[in-house]
């Protein structure tokens, strides 16, 4: 047996329902709203933030390993990176020479001229290089951008 309830109070009981089923779902999305701004502020701060520098590869750490000369190991640990960093920029100036298309001669300003260049004179151009630079700043530098700026300055296609 069904209970009798008026048209009008069963409607508006619908109506009231509906309206707070509306209400929590408008609340609902606008916390998620309120989310997902607050999730897209921090990742816009932490993209404009520079990225942390590995201190066991900055520019310090890369420059103390290259002045140690007379030790075999610590050379060959220094040609190895500075060899791996610029064949690294090399294949992604190829990379993006073959996938965009660039402005005439832009290739050629940002490539490497280094055709009979031994690895020890670029060695010696980054230690000299990062020798000028205070201490603070060089661990605060990737050693990537300390061997390229560095390779640029001395050996940039003209």
């Amino acid at each position: 047996m069904q209970a009798h309830v008026p048209r009008t109070a069963a409607r508006t009981a619908t109506g009231l329902l509906m309206a707070a089923a509306l209400g929590f779902a408008t609340l609902a999305h606008a916390q998620t709203a309120d989310q997902q701004a607050q999730q897209a502020a921090q990742q816009a701060a932490q993209q404009q933030a520079a990225p942390p520098v590995d201190p066991s590869f900055s520019a310090w750490s890369l420059m103390q390993v290259c002045k140690q000369k007379a030790d075999n190991v610590a050379e060959g640990q220094c040609v190895g990176a500075i060899r791996g960093i610029i064949h690294g920029y090399q294949y992604g100036v190829l990379f993006l020479g073959q996938r965009a298309s660039l402005p005439a001669n832009e290739t050629q300003r940002v490539s490497l001229c280094l055709r009979n260049v031994p690895v020890a004179s670029i060695v010696d151009d980054f230690v000299g290089d990062a020798a000028q630079v205070n201490e603070e700043s060089l661990k605060r530098t990737p050693a990537e951008v300390a061997v390229l700026g560095s390779v640029h300055l001395h050996h940039a296609c003209n």
